[in-house]
């Protein structure tokens, strides 16, 4: 990724610029004569994106200061860039079936995400969104949901437990990726994928491709000669066949021994006053506020759905840090025909337009002028119950008829986990003077992980 200190970058980058210029210079002849049409502002180049790759979505979140919506050049394509609430509801809602995943998205994506919903449009796209709603809203998914997720939060609890009896540090985002992983296998193939514990080796290899493949995935976004690289088969796209064959062969065994079995079978820690609001909350919530506990698997019994439903604190504190760090921090479609926006601005057929939800999350004309801070309370009315906003503003689950039919599912398991861990202990950092950042991938993720010290609360023995 290193891409400054090689020597050819420089040549690369002169060879896109000349391919902009004549694009340029292509649609200013082609365009006279004709209807003179109102484009966004121009915030830069895609190569500005690629300089930038390190710090990507604080440099797009720079640009999106300065316009709500704005154009990216590059050599094939304008790439239109909005943090504006109006354009997102035209986009995601109003012309749906003006904005898609398309070709370009399908390319880049295909190799690590497959034919699935995230990268197709039309019929494909309606069936598996189908099917999905479908699973999604049976009972028998939602009971073992919660079932997996109270086992995997009292397994996460006791991996603390003796890191902190033994005064040790640890790395929560690896620990909450692997738990997460594991419930997720769980849930969807009845598989024990235990990466967690690490007893699983290929477990904890499918976990690491998955990084490096998402990482990559992304890269190809501003890397204009991928193509090139991939039918080379050399550098970072050599890199991404390897780890997308390793993604591909685990799944692959682990569908073939799912049906197999059938068919024998036939069956933050920098807000210490957020951490210890929440915390009482819970143990309002779950009635443990006199009760000692053993350990967290004793603890999670009490995490009943009639008490997660009065973690209003912890929802809000949650979908808090959604607005500020959501999981897409980016998402793209492609116009397919030619279409003016809300704000009065046209775009063409084959634009890339992208909304951005991490940008969004810190835009003052959104939120107000305290729009950086983190705040739970935004959420809450003056009886302290959660208030959802509109998903058009809020935009971590997307939104319109693609809207994450997971997400009741994942504000499911993030509750039962933060109840449990919030319940049983307090947080710090272990070094408050590192500065933690985020690797540029797919999905957000900290740079580094995030090392953190726990420490049992007084009333747990």
């Amino acid at each position: 990724m290193d891409f400054l200190h090689n020597p050819y970058v420089f040549a690369s980058l002169s060879a896109g610029l000349v391919l902009l210029l004549a694009q340029f210079l292509f649609r200013k002849v082609n365009k006279r004569g004709r209807k003179k049409k109102k484009y966004h502002p121009i915030g830069g180049t895609v190569f500005n994106q690629l300089m930038n790759f390190n710090r990507l979505h604080h440099y797009m979140t720079d640009l999106a200061g300065k316009y709500k919506t704005y154009r990216l050049l590059s050599p094939f394509r304008n790439e239109v860039y909005t943090s504006d609430p109006i354009n997102v509801e035209y986009i995601l809602k109003t012309h749906f079936e003006n904005y898609g995943k398309g070709m370009y998205n399908y390319q880049n994506l295909r190799d690590f995400l497959g034919d699935g919903i995230f990268t197709v449009d039309g019929e494909k796209w309606r069936e598996q969104r189908k099917i999905s709603s479908h699973e999604f809203s049976t009972k028998m998914l939602r009971d073992f949901s919660i079932f997996v997720f109270r086992k995997n939060a009292a397994k996460v609890a006791n991996v603390v437990s003796e890191a902190t009896t033994s005064n040790k540090t640890l790395e929560i985002q690896d620990l909450l990726m692997k738990s997460t992983l594991d419930s997720i296998f769980q849930v969807a193939f009845g598989t024990e994928l235990d990466s967690m514990c690490g007893s699983s080796e290929e477990g904890k290899n499918f976990a690491e491709a998955f990084e490096i493949a998402s990482m990559l995935t992304l890269y190809r976004y501003v890397d204009v000669f991928w193509k090139i690289k991939k039918f080379l088969n050399v550098g970072s796209e050599a890199v991404l066949r390897k780890n997308t064959k390793i993604l591909n062969d685990f799944v692959f065994k682990l569908i073939n021994t799912r049906i197999q079995q059938l068919q024998i079978s036939k069956d933050d820690s920098t807000y210490p006053e957020v951490q210890e609001k929440a915390a009482e909350e819970v143990k309002e919530a779950t009635n443990t506020k006199t009760k000692t506990f053993s350990s967290g698997a004793e603890f999670v019994s009490f995490v009943t759905d009639e008490a997660l439903e009065k973690m209003h604190y912890l929802h809000a504190a949650i979908t808090e840090t959604l607005r500020l760090y959501p999981a897409v921090p980016v998402d793209a479609k492609i116009c397919f025909g030619d279409d003016t926006l809300p704000d009065g601005y046209n775009v063409n057929k084959g634009d890339m337009v992208s909304y951005q939800p991490y940008a969004m999350g810190r835009m003052k004309f959104i939120w107000g002028d305290d729009a950086e801070e983190f705040r739970p309370e935004r959420w809450l009315d003056h009886n302290g119950i959660f208030q959802p906003e509109s998903p058009f503003k809020f935009t971590a689950f997307q939104a319109g008829p693609r809207i994450c039919l997971g997400k009741e599912f994942a504000y499911r398991q993030m509750k039962i986990f933060s109840a449990v861990l919030l319940g049983c202990f307090r947080f710090e950092l272990n070094d408050e003077k590192k500065v933690v950042t985020y690797k540029t991938m797919i999905n957000l993720h900290i740079d580094g992980g995030l090392e953190v010290k726990a420490f049992h609360r007084h009333w747990v023995n």
